[in-house]
């Protein structure tokens, strides 16, 4: 472990991507500002917003750094803060989302004790838009090996790209976000460091993130498109052995879990249909359980 003396200087660079936040960016700056951890940069992106997220950023001037820029998206924006990033680990924070005070100080202290892990999250709570309670987002508990786990549950990682801190060094071996995803570039990017560096998840609370319900409804074809999209391109990351069954599985997971979406939402034709074309990728691994979903929506049972 890394000497107390020399642990107290590791600097963290926040990266905060802004999109039309101003409703709430302020809550999310008070978070990191009351954060135990005093050796930090704050790096906000202001994404092409054209709300007053610029006026409200105005108040912390002083304690953050602002790169201003055109929209171009969740990817590109959370690439500029790490360009701009100097600090040994870099953290993310949608602005939306916010941070226990702690949350960093443990973080640090989980990469410093051993070089081998490249990255961590914390248990994450859920809230919906209004504050209320909405479950706890806990640490994976698979058996399996982390990037297994991702192909088999892409949410896997708690609080995601509100809760994970990287070794900055590790962008350069894996790369950066990737811009051409239009969702789920988080889940891509974890699966590419899973594929390179341990991970570790903190068994405490420290991560809060606000769960939006139409979000998903809106977004449903463009999030499943993404999701199929990052289980393919990443396949070849998985041994040999598990790019067969395991990775049928696994995509088989992404499409009942958008069917079922999509049934709620009341798009039952649509559902059965990506059901069917899961059972048709998983039979065997998967056969029982999407045979139960497909009986559940032919009944119209409430899933």
């Amino acid at each position: 472990m890394t000497p107390a003396s020399e642990q107290e200087k590791r600097w963290v660079s926040i990266v905060i991507p802004a999109y039309n936040a101003a409703d709430f960016i302020r809550r999310a700056m008070d978070s990191v500002l009351a954060q135990t951890w005093p050796y930090r940069e704050i790096i906000v992106v202001n994404d092409g917003s054209t709300d007053d997220t610029l006026r409200e950023l105005a108040t912390y001037r002083d304690e953050i750094r602002i790169i201003d820029k055109p929209n171009s998206g969740l990817p590109a924006a959370r690439n500029s803060g790490i360009r701009a990033a100097t600090g040994e680990y870099i953290a993310f924070l949608d602005a939306d989302d916010r941070w226990l005070p702690e949350k960093l100080t443990r973080q640090v202290e989980t990469l410093e004790a051993d070089p081998d892990i490249g990255f961590c999250s914390t248990v994450t709570l859920v809230e919906d838009p209004q504050g209320s309670p909405n479950g706890e987002w806990p640490c994976p508990r698979s058996k399996e090996s982390l990037l297994k786990t991702l192909f088999l549950q892409n949410g896997a990682i708690p609080g995601s790209g509100s809760g994970v801190m990287v070794r900055r060094e590790l962008f350069q071996q894996v790369g950066l976000f990737d811009p051409t995803l239009r969702s789920l570039e988080d889940i891509d990017m974890w699966m590419r460091l899973a594929a390179v560096s341990r991970y570790v998840c903190i068994d405490e609370a420290l991560t809060i993130i606000v769960k939006h319900p139409d979000s998903m409804s809106r977004n449903l074809d463009t999030m499943r498109a993404s999701a199929l999209q990052v289980m393919k391109k990443n396949r070849e990351l998985l041994p040999q052995a598990d790019r067969g069954g395991l990775w049928r599985a696994g995509y088989a997971n992404v499409m009942a879990d958008y069917a079922k979406w999509e049934y709620r939402s009341g798009q039952r034709v649509k559902a059965i249909a990506h059901l069917v074309n899961a059972l048709g990728h998983s039979p065997i691994r998967r056969g029982r359980m999407l045979a139960g979903l497909l009986l559940a929506m032919a009944l119209g049972r409430t899933l």
